[in-house]
């Protein structure tokens, strides 16, 4: 019995290990974009923003926290990424979007701003600077 206990921890151990090697194949070839505004583009005070995701599925907060394989996006404003398997914090100048949404409308003051898109599993853990993607507006 201890020999059939010993192989079963051993089968499920290389199997979690395939697992975890497959989810890190498919967050590699995933990428978050911003389908719009375009980096250095000029805006108005408000506008729209729209997300894109590729190589990965989005699914809303909270569904399945421990899927790697999906997540959903955060929007920074003039911060930098959340580095990897850290909660993305939720104040300000870190916005969730956990229902899966793809685009939202935001205000900002004239000048220069960074806007950071992170992705972020379940759990709002951040899947770090490989999903993200950073970009500059001047808002006129």
């Amino acid at each position: 019995m201890k020999m059939f206990s010993v192989v079963m921890v051993l089968c499920l151990f290389n199997s979690a290990s395939v697992f975890a090697k497959d989810v890190a194949k498919a967050a590699e070839k995933a990428a978050v974009s911003f389908v719009s505004p375009k980096n250095t583009e000029v805006v108005g005070t408000t506008f729209k923003v729209t997300f894109g995701l590729t190589g990965m599925k989005l699914r809303p907060a909270g569904e399945d926290a421990k899927d790697k394989t999906t997540g959903h996006h955060h929007l920074i404003i003039d911060g930098d990424f959340v580095p990897e398997g850290q909660v993305v914090p939720n104040d300000d100048t870190h916005k969730h979007f956990g229902k899966g949404q793809t685009e939202t409308e935001i205000t900002l003051p004239k000048g220069k701003h960074k806007l950071t898109l992170q992705l972020a599993d379940g759990s709002h853990m951040s899947y770090g600077k490989n999903l993200s993607t950073t970009i500059e507006v001047t808002v006129k």
